[in-house]
């Protein structure tokens, strides 16, 4: 029996327990009856409260796995933590690396652009000049060949004659 329902059980006994003539507080009970019932309650106590105990510590070992296994916890969420953020500064950090390697070889690309459209130009200016000195020569063999014609130069016994090249 449940050490708290016989001290129940006995309380209820003495409740019953006829007065002593002349006295409010105390009453009659069988002495034997209270001891037995005493000594039964002396005996089952402490394997009961060897019991309470062993719950208690199979109550604490629990607690502390708990607490060692939410400790666990938390520190593998932490460890998580610090990679995802890792990860995501390492990430942020190769985007702005890409950023700005795009931004050099956009640059680049567009040096470049200008130098390929100078050379370009420079070149075409080079060949525009030569061409300007060509038709200029060729102009002038058409005007000296024309004004040798008005001479009469190219007349009739020397179109005869062999050409001199």
């Amino acid at each position: 029996m449940d050490p708290l329902d016989r001290i129940d059980e006995l309380i209820g006994v003495l409740e019953q327990a006829r007065s002593v003539p002349m006295s409010r507080n105390n009453c009659m009970v069988d002495r034997g009856e209270m001891i037995a019932a005493l000594d039964e309650m002396r005996a089952n106590l402490p394997a009961d409260l060897r019991r309470a105990a062993a719950l208690l510590e199979e109550r604490d070992k629990i607690m502390d796995a708990g607490k060692r296994e939410a400790d666990r916890i938390i520190s593998e969420g932490e460890a998580e933590h610090a990679r995802l953020v890792s990860v995501n500064e390492i990430t942020v950090s190769a985007e702005h690396e890409g950023a700005r390697i795009i931004a050099e070889a956009r640059a680049e690309a567009q040096r470049l652009r200008e130098e390929v459209d100078d050379y370009v130009d420079t070149a075409l200016a080079n060949f525009e000049q030569f061409l300007t000195r060509a038709l200029a020569s060729i102009e002038r063999g058409r005007d000296k060949m024309h004004a040798l014609r008005e001479i009469g130069t190219f007349g009739g016994e020397e179109a005869e004659r062999p050409l001199p090249f």
